[in-house]
């Protein structure tokens, strides 16, 4: 592992607290240093620091303990750098492929946006607003999203098929979730712990949900919460995990999920991992199905985990391809 300069972050997250000459001389310090190089590009410490700095924020307000900070801090900065580098290599293949989107395109998507999320115009202003963006940026964003799809499209998608006996293999394999009875659509959000988590460790993580949970009290829908945990901002991270029969899930949660309805948040949750929140945002009453009307279903889903798993092959693939140096620990 790689890790990073702990002066150079001390730097970085002083200049908050400087005055605007004192800040501009502290991060001039580290703007033209080079961390790495990804064939025609680079990335330098000041991109580190940019993506660093509001995690590194948002982690002084949960009080760790020094040298677990410090190890935070460490591994945050490692994975921005490996981020940044799977960027890089994407970016210059959008390039090679000449990959364009059109702002018809952009318009679209968030046209579809807004009325998955039943947001006006106003509503996505102001939740820009709150993640520090404006429309602009925005779009800009969505200009990259949509370039990597078609990327992954052209790369991955188009090479992924799935055949009728791997169809009729999960189907067999997955015959309880076909069979009918009581399914719950269920989200989480999650913090994860290693192994060797100290009583500090686990009593932030509990700290950081118990504030989740008051969100949701307070009227917070779940799915933004979720939606919002992309940022890993805390440590926390979020999934739609989808309809599950109660015998699809371990124990411990089977006897959480049976107690909730519909719209109901669980209590805090330990396992093996860490500890977790769900959500049953539905519950389903469903008839048994035969192969045939699940087919579309069952092929959508091995889809998806196939180009996944295509994907991190040809990314690794990608890298081995290219030249990367790491000219500095970050």
């Amino acid at each position: 592992m790689r890790f990073g300069s702990y002066l150079a972050i001390g730097m970085v997250v002083a200049a908050a607290w400087l005055s605007p000459a004192e800040s501009a001389a502290a991060e001039a310090a580290v703007v033209d240093r080079i961390v790495a190089v990804i064939n025609e590009d680079i990335v330098t410490l000041y991109d580190i620091e940019t993506l660093l700095r509001p995690m590194v924020l948002n982690m002084k307000k949960q009080g760790l303990p020094p040298e677990r900070e410090r190890q935070t801090i460490a591994n945050l900065r490692e994975e921005i750098l490996n981020n940044l580098i799977d960027a890089k290599l994407t970016e210059q293949e959008i390039k090679r492929y000449n990959i364009t989107v059109t702002d018809e395109e952009i318009e679209n998507q968030i046209r579809q946006i807004k009325q998955r999320r039943s947001l006006s115009d106003e509503d996505l202003k102001a939740g820009l607003a709150q993640e520090g963006l404006t429309l602009e940026e925005y779009r800009k964003q969505l200009k990259l999203q949509l370039q990597r799809t078609k990327l992954v499209n052209r790369e991955v998608r188009s090479k992924v098929v799935i055949s009728q006996e791997e169809i009729k293999n999960y189907y067999e394999k997955n015959k309880s979730k076909y069979g009918g009875g009581t399914q719950y659509y269920l989200w989480n959000l999650f913090l994860k712990l290693p192994p060797q988590a100290t009583a500090e460790d686990r009593k932030t993580a509990q700290m950081v949900l118990q504030e989740t949970l008051a969100e949701v009290k307070q009227g917070r829908p779940f799915e933004d919460l979720v939606r919002r945990s992309a940022d890993g901002a805390k440590g926390l991270q979020g999934t739609e995990l989808g309809l599950f029969r109660l015998e699809e899930l371990t124990p411990q949660l089977r006897d959480v999920v049976r107690g909730l309805k519909a719209g109901h948040v669980s209590p805090i949750v330990e396992s093996d991992f860490g500890y977790q929140i769900l959500y049953v945002q539905q519950i389903k009453e469903t008839a048994g199905k035969p192969m045939d009307q699940v087919e579309a279903e069952i092929q959508d889903l091995l889809f998806r985990e196939y180009v996944d798993s295509r994907f991190n092959s040809w990314l690794a693939d990608l890298r081995k391809r290219s030249h990367i140096k790491i000219m500095a620990a970050p």
